[in-house]
């Protein structure tokens, strides 16, 4: 057990070392340009100017001082940054170096770490088909550590999905506007599309959203290996596929572009910005592109 530990807070300086490198020299000022004045809280009330925006009209005070008060607001000097962690099984996938649980881990504390040098909160939520965990956002570096520390050994009670729990969930916690990454697979179930495009929909009206879908090659076709038995890392149903079969390899590639096709129209319905982001990828350029298309 001592083992482990150790193990783990060696893979949590490790990462430190990395990925605060990467937020000092690359993403702080891009994430301070990305993200910085967006939000606008109530600071107080005025009366009514000739050139006001009547849209801004506190009909409330109006009726109450017979004289028309308008709500005037300042741009918020520091942002709360909320992780929606994607802890499902389909997360330990990965055919190359590193498991989808890997770049989450990794992009995640550059996110974090960005967040830091602008002195922003940073809160966490892991989940599965229901809510894991729940990190209330607070600055600092200790608290950021200890983030990347759950990312590392967290164990979820659930192997299977629902994002639009996740998003929902987030949307309740948090009552000022926030800047909320869902890093996931978005290996949803197809029966709850409808749920989470309502759930983002309403989200999205409130927060910033941002999707990050961690992918890895193998997932989108079939090796020829011959006749093998697979299994769903989430629902640990079994099936064997004849992968020697052209039609089988093809009939898997259409249904994994259509699946995928559907998840990025969905995202862009939402006006949700999105990076698609592989293991065997830089996440480091796709992180800078998805800054600058900002």
């Amino acid at each position: 057990m001592q083992q482990s530990e150790n193990d783990i807070l060696r893979r949590v300086r490790k990462i430190e070392i990395k990925t605060r490198g990467l937020s000092n020299e690359i993403f702080a000022g891009k994430y301070h340009t990305a993200f910085r004045g967006r939000g606008m809280s109530f600071s107080e009330v005025r009366e009514y100017r000739a050139g006001d925006d009547v849209r801004d009209i506190d009909w409330n005070v109006t009726a109450r001082s017979s004289k028309p008060h308008i709500k005037i607001y300042e741009e918020e000097r520091e942002l709360t940054m909320m992780l929606l962690i994607d802890v499902s099984g389909s997360r330990l996938f990965g055919s190359t170096e590193r498991t989808k649980k890997n770049l989450i881990t990794e992009i995640a504390a550059v996110l974090a770490f960005s967040a830091a040098q602008n002195n922003d909160k940073v809160g966490c939520i892991f989940f599965s088909d229901r809510i894991e965990k729940f990190i209330p956002a607070a600055k600092g570096r200790s608290h950021i550590l200890m983030i990347i520390r759950e990312l590392i050994k967290f164990e979820p009670e659930s192997r299977r999905t629902s994002i639009s729990e996740a998003v929902r969930f987030m949307t309740n916690v948090n009552k000022k506007r926030c800047t909320t990454f869902i890093l996931s697979d978005f290996l949803s179930p197809k029966s709850e599309q409808a749920q989470l495009e309502d759930a983002l929909k309403i989200a999205g009206s409130k927060h910033d959203l941002v999707g990050i879908r961690v992918v890895d090659r193998r997932e989108a076709e079939l090796p020829d290996v011959g006749i093998v038995e697979v299994q769903d890392a989430e629902t640990d149903r079994k099936v064997w596929v004849d992968t020697s079969s052209r039609r089988v390899r093809e009939h898997y590639a259409e249904q994994w572009r259509e699946r995928e096709r559907q998840t990025v129209e969905m995202l862009r319905r939402g006006r949700i910005d999105t990076a698609t982001i592989s293991t065997d990828g830089d996440y480091v350029v796709e992180l800078i592109k998805l800054f600058k298309q900002r």
